[in-house]
């Protein structure tokens, strides 16, 4: 754009310049013939204080009458009218911008400029430019390289913190500066996500220990059994008994190891190509009929409170099975007398809430915390069957459907506050 503007302008000026004048003796010549032009360019040399000018006019023959060259110039052909060459001009070799007009079949005329100082102004420009590219690649190498350093030094912690994670060290975490730019939220972010890779390592060793433990007693008494019943009981009916103890056993570890695997699938978003619209109001309510006859068989009442239709966008086997959880668990801890309460209604444009309480003892503050852990089993409940990952599978199963578990006292400040355990459904859902 500078070459442009600057050398660029002074060619287009003297192009301009040297139209002008060839018209204003096109001019002369229609007014006067050549003696008109002869004496125009005799006025115009006369004027000329630069020296700059240049005008030939010739005739029939290449005849010279008038102007301050002595002959038609080799690098200007018959035919162009425009070009650039060297002229003789008062004997002197000079550069020049020419122009050349033809006025008739045996008349033509030159008009030319001297370029050379412009030349010299266009090579001092040319040489100022050089140097600024120079200068200017120079300062972006140096400006490249410190930012670079700037980068690597600010990148340094992030990176060393990656390569200690993967050298095992779960406890690094990426240092924050005080600067709140982007490599500080980039740190936040890794930081926020170690802590969730840390949580989710300790909640897989949490896991393994507690297969381990809960699954070590059911095996060993499996086995003491058939090794019993191995031992020569000639009787078969005692035979028949460990062998249906040990059936039974077996049949725990597997309902237990079913159930890790649908809290897996579940948190990890794997049953989403399931989800389908439904209605919510009658999958609870064929539920509702079911447990009905359970709850009454232990001296309970289930009572339902559910809307005509409750739309929503889900997994019905899970939510079957989620919803089924809470009511089972209720009644389970409810003692004889007690009422369980299942409930549903919208929540939000998509949403739904799935509430079922009881008047059993409830949990305390410290173990409602923990609920959702896998395998966690209350005091009050270890003798009680089950694996405890039922709330476990309800809170992969509320998550899976992009909402949460939450449990809270059924009636607050009483005496027996009971629980009230509420599944928030967002309609779509996000795989956690």
């Amino acid at each position: 754009m500078l070459w442009y503007a600057t050398a660029g302008s002074l060619d287009r000026q003297t192009d301009a310049a040297l139209r002008t004048d060839a018209i204003g003796l096109v001019e002369r010549w229609r007014g006067g013939g050549p003696d008109a032009v002869a004496e125009a360019i005799g006025q115009r040399l006369a004027t000329d204080v630069d020296s700059a000018a240049i005008y030939l006019l010739i005739g029939p023959g290449r005849v010279r009458l008038a102007g301050n060259l002595d002959r038609w110039p080799p690098s200007l052909p018959d035919g162009a009218a425009w070009g650039f060459g060297t002229v003789d001009r008062d004997s002197l070799p000079i550069d020049a911008r020419l122009h050349a007009v033809d006025l008739s079949e045996s008349h033509r005329v030159l008009v030319g400029r001297d370029v050379a100082e412009k030349a010299r102004l266009r090579e001092l420009l040319a040489e100022g430019m050089a140097w600024s590219a120079a200068a200017t690649a120079l300062f972006a190498m140096l400006g490249a390289a410190v930012l670079r350093r700037a980068l690597e030094r600010r990148l340094r912690p992030a990176a060393q913190t990656a390569q200690a994670i993967a050298a095992g060290d779960l406890s690094r975490r990426v240092p924050i500066s005080r600067r709140e730019d982007e490599f500080d939220r980039l740190g936040e972010s890794m930081n926020d996500m170690l802590e969730r890779i840390d949580r989710l390592m300790e909640g897989i060793r949490g896991v393994s220990d507690s297969i381990a433990h809960d699954l070590r007693t059911p095996i060993a008494r499996a086995r003491a059994k058939l090794e019993e019943a191995l031992a020569g009981h000639d009787d078969p009916a005692a035979l028949r008994a460990a062998m249906e103890a040990g059936i039974a056993d077996l049949d725990h570890i597997s309902r237990v190891f079913g159930a890790l695997l649908r809290i897996a699938e579940a948190e990890a978003g794997a049953r989403r190509a399931a989800f389908a619209p439904l209605d919510l109001s009658p999958l609870l309510a064929e539920l509702g009929e079911f447990y009905g006859a359970v709850a009454e068989a232990g001296g309970l009442a289930l009572e339902t409170e559910l809307p005509e239709r409750l739309d929503i966008v889900g997994d019905r086997d899970l939510l079957a099975q989620a919803a089924g959880n809470l009511i089972d668990n209720a009644l389970k801890f409810t003692p004889p007398g007690g009422r369980v309460r299942l409930l549903a209604r919208p929540a939000g444009p998509e949403g739904a809430e799935i509430v079922v309480a009881d008047t059993g003892p409830g949990l305390s503050p410290a173990d409602r915390a923990r609920a959702g852990e896998r395998f966690f089993r209350a005091d009050a409940s270890r003798g009680t069957p089950g694996s405890g990952l039922g709330l476990s599978l309800v809170q992969a199963v509320a998550h899976l459907h992009g909402g949460e578990l939450s449990l809270d006292d059924a009636a607050p400040g009483g005496a027996p506050a009971g629980l009230r355990a509420t599944i928030r459904l967002g309609g779509a859902g996000e795989a956690p």
